[in-house]
């Protein structure tokens, strides 16, 4: 979980660029304003977002119109965009939106807690953030309290795969 300082989404760009470089999938949820300013810092990089948009590479879902689709019962890699042949995913999740809007405190979570096991079943390499500015201390402590429950259930998963003691393991 990263909590930005601003608006500008520069602290997440680098772990978009890595994937995009190594030929990755990205998958990049957030308000449509994190969207924008996503694609232009990466073509300030020198990365032609619109070109990596088109051939699937990169995809952007604007949030929160995305989540009725993403969050169906159904099949999550029948839903769009998402390649099941990309050798590995990255996904990006800018919860803003949610923070700087009238949504309930208690929706978000549940979008939260859906998206973290919907990402997990991806087996995807995963990235949070959030503007702190627009964060009440509550809603703060919510949000992390939320994301570090995702984390120690991954976890969970992942000594119950490898069949060994990650004790002292900190994600």
């Amino acid at each position: 979980m990263v909590v930005r300082e601003n608006h500008s989404p520069a602290q997440i760009s680098q772990f978009v660029i890595e994937g995009l470089q190594i030929g990755q999938q990205v998958v990049a949820m957030g308000g449509a304003r994190f969207l924008r300013e996503l694609a232009q810092d990466l073509t300030e990089h020198g990365l032609r977002a619109e070109c990596m948009l088109r051939n699937g590479r990169l995809v952007f879902l604007t949030a929160p119109s995305c989540l009725s689709t993403l969050l169906k019962p159904d099949d999550p890699l029948q839903r769009g965009p998402l390649r099941p042949s990309a050798p590995l995913l990255r996904w990006v999740s800018d919860w803003s939106w949610a923070y700087g809007n009238s949504t309930e405190p208690i929706a978000v979570l549940e979008h939260q807690r859906r998206m973290h096991e919907f990402i997990a079943s991806l087996d995807a390499l995963s990235l949070c953030t959030v503007n702190s500015e627009v964060l009440n201390r509550n809603s703060m402590l919510v949000l992390l309290a939320e994301h570090r429950r995702a984390a120690k259930g991954g976890e969970r998963v992942l000594r119950a795969a490898a069949g060994a003691s990650f004790d002292g393991m900190r994600r």
